[in-house]
């Protein structure tokens, strides 16, 4: 047993894997978008959020905890409601990887236009496609591995970036660029900007779902918990001190969904080679992390294929590394649609992305909370905290609907759930048909092997 343990993950190495797949282009230009959006109350609008995103992972936790399961969130869905469960669960969540794949190539490509402004988005979107793929293909190794250094690297940036300019301000090198008067504007959306800037809050700390799939693998399960704790306490720090010290440099109404508040503020500081370096930084650990997202929604293609919820095909794999070759083409494939929206949207594309990419994410988070409900029979204050979590990702969603910047991102997360709920529908009528004629035959069997049926010797 012991030597059984020391071959597991240690949970403050969950953590820090937790941290490198949360901390990304999703946070880097969402917290942007959540700032324009919501103003100062941006900052109680992260707060919210963290402590929600920590309800939902710590649901998935204790699951992970009680049954560890390779199959995370998608088998524990399955568990509390059927088959259907698990088949729709699995799609939905494929989904959200593919079009947080999509707002990943957007963000690079934005990111690289700041040094090359000439070259179009989509030639970079298309340049980043191919390169990960290239690295998925040559070798896949190390990309757990990459992902802990890149997450030391991203907690250490942004701790940089606070640090330099918390000493800037105290220094009085810069001043406050909104007057008391301008804070009052920059806070004018009110309530009504919250609600509009949940969702982007929630995209930002997209990435906790995967820590519930490698959770399985701690030392100890029961550990879980603690290592979600430490990890998003530590985020949420990092997120609200950035983007606070950010605002106090930028105004809200400045803030752009095509660049980054942080890269922002050290333009405004004319802080140039910090500008360059912390760009660099966003650059290769967004790289990083679309490679390792790349190969994650592979593997679960083939997953899904594995266990007959998606066409036999697509679980084919290569070579003596078991590469999921088929998977990997169709991913490129929607990657390439992704290239292909970046020619068509160019300065809009990652808000829709991170809209739609963020609502789907949403529903695979409120259908974990909602397992956890049936499966984990909390106490109280566990269905407090559970139901609360629904009732702010339920607030984001709406959110996302009221302005009409977020309508195409609302209105295509609605036809992606409607094509993978027509899907299951299908799925669970053949499921359902095939148990029907297993339960005949197994009838049947059982008349004939019966006293009065042929076998047993009986009259016909």
């Amino acid at each position: 047993m012991a030597k059984q343990e020391a071959k597991g993950l240690p949970w403050w190495q969950l953590s820090l894997f937790g941290a490198g797949c949360t901390i990304g282009t999703a946070f880097f230009l969402g917290s942007g978008i959540a700032a324009r959006t919501s103003g100062w109350l941006a900052l109680p609008v992260f707060a919210a959020v963290a402590l929600a995103t920590y309800f939902v992972y710590e649901a998935l936790a204790r699951m992970t905890a009680e049954h560890p399961d390779k199959g995370s969130f998608r088998t524990y869905a399955g568990e509390a409601y059927g088959r259907w469960a698990a088949f729709g669960t699995g799609w939905i969540y494929w989904f959200s990887e593919l079009l947080i794949l999509g707002g990943t190539l957007t963000a690079l490509g934005l990111f690289s236009q700041a040094w090359l402004p000439a070259v179009p988005l989509w030639a970079f979107a298309g340049g980043y496609a191919v390169l990960a793929l290239l690295v998925v293909v040559l070798g896949s190794k190390g990309i757990n591995a990459a992902e802990n250094m890149f997450a030391v690297v991203k907690i250490a940036a942004v701790i940089g970036f606070i640090g330099v300019c918390a000493w800037w301000l105290l220094r009085g090198l810069a001043s406050p660029a909104e007057a008391p008067d301008s804070w009052r504007e920059a806070a004018a959306p009110g309530w009504g900007g919250a609600w509009r800037g949940l969702l982007y809050g929630f995209y930002a700390f997209s990435g906790i779902e995967v820590m519930g799939f490698m959770a399985a693998g701690l030392r100890k399960p029961e550990e879980a918990p603690k290592a979600g704790a430490f990890m998003l306490a530590l985020i949420a720090v990092l997120y609200i001190g950035s983007v606070a010290l950010a605002m106090l440099l930028v105004p809200a109404a400045s803030m752009k969904p095509d660049a980054s508040p942080l890269i922002l503020a050290l333009d405004g500081l004319g802080l140039t080679a910090l500008r360059h370096a912390l760009n660099g930084v966003l650059i290769v650990s967004g790289f990083s992390i679309l490679v390792a997202s790349l190969y994650g929604v592979s593997t679960m293609l083939v997953t899904l294929a594995e266990g007959g919820d998606a066409p036999a095909w697509a679980g084919r794999t290569w070579g003596k590394r078991k590469l999921p070759a088929a998977a990997l083409l169709v991913n490129a494939a929607g990657m390439g649609v992704s290239v292909v929206l970046a020619l068509l949207l160019p300065r809009s594309l990652f808000e829709h992305l991170a809209t739609a990419g963020g609502l789907v994410l949403l529903y695979v988070w409120t259908i974990i909370a909602l397992s956890y409900l049936k499966l984990g029979r909390p106490g109280a204050w566990g269905r407090i905290k559970a139901w609360t979590a629904i009732g702010l990702m339920a607030a984001a969603a709406s959110g996302a609907l009221s302005e009409p910047a977020g309508r195409p991102g609302f209105y295509a997360s609605l036809a992606i759930a409607a094509a993978v709920a027509g899907a299951t529908l299908v799925m669970h009528r053949r499921w359902s048909a095939a148990a029907g004629q297993q339960r005949l035959r197994e009838y049947a069997r059982a008349r004939r092997r019966s006293p009065g049926g042929r076998e047993g010797g009986g009259a016909v």
